[in-house]
């Protein structure tokens, strides 16, 4: 089953509700097996928006830089002590490939093998599971508790 939601795409990552400035996008909140898991209510608000953050993190940091010519406007002069306007695309990558190792590391040695296969590479929980050769079902037990720690390094609550 579909569920579309509107969301505001802002700063290379899909935020929050249109707020009618910047684009938007279409998203499907069913589409991945985190989106199938809060469906379900077998995780939390939290946990699902930790699991959010560390993948637009993993496929922010994924991208690769930009060859092509920019066509936007050229660089102003700042005026004296003004910050620049506009944030260069390499150290937005870097900052979220920093957040994602941040966050993988904050789950642990032993809860981020399911983090990775189940929110950045998606697979189902049971594929998971099989691959990392657990038992059935724990790999819900190990991805909720992951996702609390991660959700403690991103401060949400």
């Amino acid at each position: 089953m579909r569920q579309l939601e509107e969301r505001e795409f802002r700063d290379g990552r899909i935020a929050g509700p249109p707020s009618g400035r910047g684009r938007s996008v279409t998203v499907n909140l069913n589409e991945s097996p985190l989106g199938w898991l809060k469906a379900r209510g077998m995780i939390s608000d939290a946990q699902y928006e930790a699991g959010e953050r560390v993948r637009a993190d993993y496929e922010t940091a994924s991208l690769g830089p930009c060859v092509t010519m920019r066509w936007d406007s050229g660089p102003r002069a700042p005026a004296r002590g003004a910050a620049p306007d506009h944030v260069d695309p390499s150290h937005v990558r870097i900052a979220a490939k920093d957040r994602f190792d941040g966050a993988i590391a904050a789950a642990g040695p032993g809860l981020s093998d399911i983090v990775w296969r189940v929110i950045c590479a998606n697979e189902t929980l049971p594929n998971a599971e099989k691959a990392l050769g657990w038992p059935v079902r724990a790999g819900k037990l190990v991805l909720t508790l992951a996702l609390d720690r991660i959700a403690d390094f991103y401060g949400i609550r």
